[in-house]
């Protein structure tokens, strides 16, 4: 049996379930690692803000790092909430001697606004900056931070992220001192329920790291897994809501998957009745194709299309985060498949047969497979 990565968050934690070492545990374990935690705080808060604050002794949180790190050992870090210059020094004392990626979220104010790190603090990030592969600010966190200058002057890379950005278009950009290494662009999301978005995007590209994949790929993988659970949002709180992490369990992470199957109908309407009826969503319906797409609970789709939009019958379907790396793979085991193609419904497809005959298509699709542009409301 394969042992899961083994990440350190070392944050405060949040009362209400949709930030912090909560969030961190959550994203973690939907993307099949074990999640380890040193706490630097305790919160009361929730959806409409933090009401208390308490900051744990620094020995505390050491005591806590030194716990999992010299009993279960660790593969990646990430670092959030610290609340103290005291505690900002002897993370960094304990994090210098790890030889392991470290992802620095340099929390200092909460979606609701609240400040959650003072002046002293904010000057001893310099050290964490230093031990950190990647740092990742919001746009208000580096200009209190003094700016993308002034930051890269301490870390590695710092990675950029839009999404308090205006326009049609939002823009991550992960930047060195050499200059842009990598951005992406993407329309926001429209929902109030971004409480804790911060806290998933660092641990799940913490999480890709301690799995041993490369920085680019890690921040790509992460941002659809903050995309995906943006958009499962269950719709909590009378303020900023937590994300829906638990829904995201079969759109990421554990290569190759079976998500998705297609099966024949002879008759379009009666097929969609009976899968109505059986209880699942129907998420897709394009009547003039003769396609229809059901999400079942737990998050795998279903499929029915006429016998003249699948040819040979049913297929299976196997989702791979990096659709060109795991046909590279395969074909060094000697299966191969058909060259991959970019369809018109927005998924990268390869297709090939089992030794019975039985049709298989291997794919990547993102958000696009449970949440398609045309996906059906309510």
């Amino acid at each position: 049996m394969t042992s899961p990565p083994r990440i350190l968050t070392i944050a405060g934690s949040d009362s209400s379930g949709g930030a912090g070492i909560q969030a961190d545990i959550k994203t973690i374990t939907m993307l099949g690692g074990y999640a380890m935690s040193a706490i630097t705080a305790v919160t009361a808060q929730n959806t409409k803000g933090v009401q208390a604050v308490h900051i744990l002794p620094a020995e505390l949180v050491a005591a806590q790092i030194d716990a999992c790190v010299g009993d279960i050992g660790v593969d990646a870090v990430k670092i959030g909430m610290l609340g103290s210059p005291e505690i900002a020094a002897i993370v960094a004392s304990r994090l210098e001697r790890l030889e392991v990626p470290i992802v620095f979220d340099p929390v200092m104010v909460a979606t609701s606004g609240a400040a959650l790190a003072d002046g002293p603090t904010r000057a001893a990030f310099a050290a964490l900056m230093r031990c950190a592969m990647v740092t990742t600010p919001n746009l208000p966190e580096l200009a209190a931070l003094g700016g993308e200058a002034a930051v890269l002057a301490d870390c590695e890379a710092l990675l950029i992220k839009g999404g308090h950005g205006a326009g049609a278009m939002l823009i991550d950009r992960l930047v060195t001192r050499e200059g842009e290494a990598a951005r992406w662009e993407a329309p926001p999301i429209d929902t109030p329920h971004t409480h804790g978005t911060g806290c998933t995007l660092a641990s799940a590209v913490a999480m890709g790291l301690g799995q041993g994949l490369a920085l680019v790929p890690a921040i790509d993988r992460a941002r659809r897994f903050v995309r995906l659970a943006l958009r499962d949002a269950p719709g909590l709180g009378g303020g900023h809501g937590p994300l829906g992490h638990a829904a995201v369990r079969l759109d990421l992470g554990g290569d190759i998957r079976f998500n998705q199957i297609t099966l024949p109908a002879c008759d379009y309407a009666a097929s969609v009745a009976f899968y109505r009826g059986l209880g699942l969503t129907q998420i897709v319906d394009s009547p003039g194709n003769g396609y229809a797409r059901f999400e079942c609970p737990g998050g795998a789709t279903l499929s029915v299309a006429l016998d003249h939009a699948t040819p040979g019958g049913a297929a299976a379907y196997f989702e791979c985060d990096d659709l060109d790396a795991a046909l590279t793979a395969l074909a060094a085991g000697g299966i191969a498949a058909a060259l991959p193609i970019d369809q018109t419904w927005l998924w990268r497809e390869a297709w090939l047969t089992d030794p019975a005959g039985n049709r298989i298509c291997l794919y990547q699709a993102g958000e696009n497979r449970r949440h398609p542009p045309w996906r059906l409301s309510g």
